[in-house]
C-alpha cells in the first residue's frame, strides 16, 4: 500500500512540475525553456535534494513512460489528415530525410575524430539523431555502447529543439514542410514535440521524418561506418 501511495505521489509530482514548466514556457517563450528540458532538470534537482533513488522514482515514473507508446501512435491522426500532402511531396520528404540523416551521422563522426574520441564512443554517436529504441539497436549492431547512445540521442534532441528554431530562422526556412523535416530528422521525438508549435502540417512532416530516419538509419548506419572506415 505504501509503495502504491509513493508511486502515485511521484506521478503527481511529475505532472505538477510539467504544468509549472509549461506555464513558464508560455511566459518566457525561449527555446531553452521548453517544458521537456526544464521539467527534466527540475525533477533531477528534486530527486537529488530529497535523496530519492531513481529506481524508487520509476515506481511511478514507469506509468508516465508507458504513455509514450500511445502518444506516438496518436501522431497517426495528423498524418492521416495530411495524407494528400504527404503523397504530393513524397520525393522532397524522402530526399530531405536522407540528407538530414547523412548530415547527422557524418557530423558526429567528424567531431568525434577531431577530438580523438574512442572508437566505441564514435560508433555510439552515429545513430544520435534517431529515436532511442532504434538508435540503441543500431549502436549494438555497430559495436557501440547502447547506454552512451541514449545520452547522445538526448543531447541531439535537446540541442535540436533549442538551437533548431534559431537555425531555421537564420536560414530563412519558413515552410511547414521544411521545418517538419528538419526537426524530425535531427531531433526525433523531441523535435516532433517542438513541431507542434508550428502547426499540424509541421508536426505531420516531423513525424514522418522521424519514422523514416529510424527505418533508413538502420540501413545507412553500417554504410556510413564502412565508408569512413571507423
Amino acid at each position: 500500500m505504501q509503495q502504491a501511495i509513493f508511486a502515485i505521489a511521484m506521478i503527481v509530482l511529475t505532472v505538477i512540475a510539467y504544468l509549472l514548466m509549461a506555464k513558464l514556457y508560455v511566459r518566457f517563450s525561449y527555446p531553452i525553456f521548453i517544458p521537456v528540458l526544464t521539467t527534466t532538470i527540475l525533477m533531477i534537482v528534486i530527486l537529488v535534494i530529497l535523496h530519492i533513488p531513481y529506481e524508487d522514482y520509476m515506481s511511478g515514473g514507469k506509468w508516465i513512460n508507458s504513455l509514450l507508446g500511445p502518444a506516438v501512435v496518436a501522431l497517426a491522426y495528423p498524418l492521416y489528415k495530411q495524407r494528400h500532402i504527404l503523397l504530393k511531396y513524397s520525393f522532397p520528404i524522402l530526399g530531405g530525410v536522407v540528407v538530414g540523416l547523412f548530415c547527422g551521422m557524418i557530423s558526429g563522426l567528424v567531431f568525434a575524430e577531431i577530438f580523438g574520441v574512442d572508437r566505441n564512443l564514435i560508433l555510439s554517436i552515429v545513430p544520435k539523431s534517431i529515436t532511442t529504441p532504434v538508435a540503441i539497436q543500431i549502436a549494438s549492431g555497430l559495436g557501440g555502447i547502447p547506454s552512451m547512445t541514449i545520452v547522445f540521442v538526448m543531447i541531439a534532441g535537446f540541442s535540436g529543439v533549442i538551437l533548431g528554431p534559431l537555425v531555421l530562422k537564420w536560414l530563412r526556412i519558413h515552410s511547414s514542410l521544411g521545418k517538419g523535416i528538419a526537426l524530425g530528422s535531427a531531433s526525433h521525438a523531441l523535435g516532433t514535440s517542438k513541431a507542434l508549435e508550428y502547426g499540424e502540417l509541421t508536426v505531420s512532416m516531423s513525424s514522418v521524418s522521424m519514422t523514416l530516419s529510424a527505418i533508413l538509419g538502420s540501413i545507412l548506419g553500417p554504410i556510413v561506418v564502412w565508408i569512413f572506415h571507423v
